[in-house]
């Protein structure tokens, strides 16, 4: 069974993953986390913050000579905007020079954790919240679905994430063809596969920049090459639907989740959604895929897709109304490093996480210590369904 636990805050040293359940063999290319962690720093509409840091990984155990050796493997990233903030994120008890005031934020913003997190932990300091609850610590989940990709690619799946909406303007890219949807969107400034609707979304976000507002969206993920069966249909915790979902909604900023036709499903009747089944000689086929690849809690061999809304970044250049948690007088919520919109960066981290979760799914239904078991376990299952 695959784990992850990660650490760290978005202002201090740095951040920490450790993956446990890694199996032996899997071939594992820093290079490759590395481009990950890039296309997640870029995008239309990033902030200073993207400026100042390049995420860079390193792998301190797990790894030896470009494969996994089954050990749990620890990465860690630096990060470089914590020599502005040493004073204020220091583990060391702070000196009478430090002015523990200055580095405090008792105005909580609308829409993040702050207020909620400040009344569970019965401190007016938001700071300790906003640190961990920041997005920044995405940059692991990212590196976790590196991980991911790593364990599935040698069975030939592939996942893909792509911008759909920015605001109020949709994209219709064409998916037929996952080689080059991923070569168009990586090409992108907003990571969408339609150009037209591309160039809108970069007016609509420097017009919403200049206003001092922000803007939310909409990504899909696609994951090609996944055999039937993953997931399960009985017991609730182990469908993958409900898996995914719960993956993609702890990602920052995502409020709703669908699978396939999803919300676009509830409208329909019955015969405009479900998928008819054929068979083309070598396998059954959905040819309409409405279901998104899943059904039951499993996959069904389509491609699964998963699409992610993502609200519109809370931290606002012209802050809403907040209170000061020490006497309660009415103030401007606090402000940090903001975007103005963080879509493009939403559709790494939305296929960072499918792409963990697809892989724990598929570790657990062709499990072993070893790369070579898993894909004798693997084959042998492929062999039994090319006769069923």
């Amino acid at each position: 069974m695959l784990r992850m636990l990660t650490a760290g805050e978005s202002h201090g040293p740095g951040l920490t993953l450790i993956i446990e359940g890694m199996p032996a063999g899997v071939p594992f290319a820093a290079s490759a986390i590395d481009r990950d962690l890039a296309r997640r720093q870029l995008g239309y509409g990033r902030g200073g913050r993207m400026k100042i840091e390049k995420d860079v990984i390193g792998i301190r155990s797990g790894v030896r000579h470009g494969k996994t050796t089954g050990a749990p493997i620890a990465m860690t990233v630096e990060n470089r905007d914590y020599k502005n903030w040493e004073s204020a994120m220091t583990p060391l008890v702070p000196g009478p020079e430090t002015a523990i005031e200055d580095v405090s934020l008792y105005r909580p913003r609308p829409g993040h954790a702050d207020l909620a997190g400040a009344m569970k932990l019965l401190d007016p300091d938001v700071r300790n919240i906003l640190e961990r609850a920041s997005a920044r610590h995405t940059t692991m989940r990212v590196a976790a679905g590196a991980a991911g990709k790593a364990l599935l690619a040698p069975f030939g799946v592939r996942v893909v994430g792509h911008v759909l909406a920015i605001g109020s303007v949709e994209a219709k890219p064409d998916t037929a063809d996952l080689d080059e949807l991923t070569k168009v969107t990586e090409a992108s400034e907003v990571r969408c596969a339609d150009a037209e609707a591309a160039q809108r979304m970069m007016e609509l976000i420097d017009a919403t920049r200049r206003q001092g507002d922000s803007l939310g969206g909409i990504v899909e993920v696609i994951a090609e090459g996944l055999p039937p069966g993953l997931g399960h249909f009985a017991e609730w915790d182990r469908k993958l639907d409900a898996r995914l979902a719960r993956a993609v909604i702890s990602v920052p900023a995502i409020k709703a989740v669908e699978i396939g036709d999803g919300f676009a499903a509830s409208r329909l009747p019955g015969s405009k959604v479900h998928d008819p089944i054929h068979h083309d000689g070598a396998r059954y086929t959905r040819p309409t895929n409405h279901a998104g690849g899943i059904e039951g809690g499993m996959t069904n061999g389509e491609r699964v897709i998963v699409r992610a809304a993502m609200k519109p970044i809370p931290t606002l250049a012209r802050p809403l109304a907040s209170v000061d948690l020490r006497d309660h007088s009415a103030v401007d919520a606090g402000k940090e490093r903001t975007d103005s919109v963080a879509v493009p960066a939403a559709a790494v981290v939305v296929e960072a996480a499918v792409a963990w979760e697809l892989a724990c799914a598929f570790l657990e239904r062709f499990g072993g210590e070893t790369l070579t078991e898993v894909t004798e376990h693997y084959q042998r299952y492929r062999e039994r369904l090319s006769a069923f």
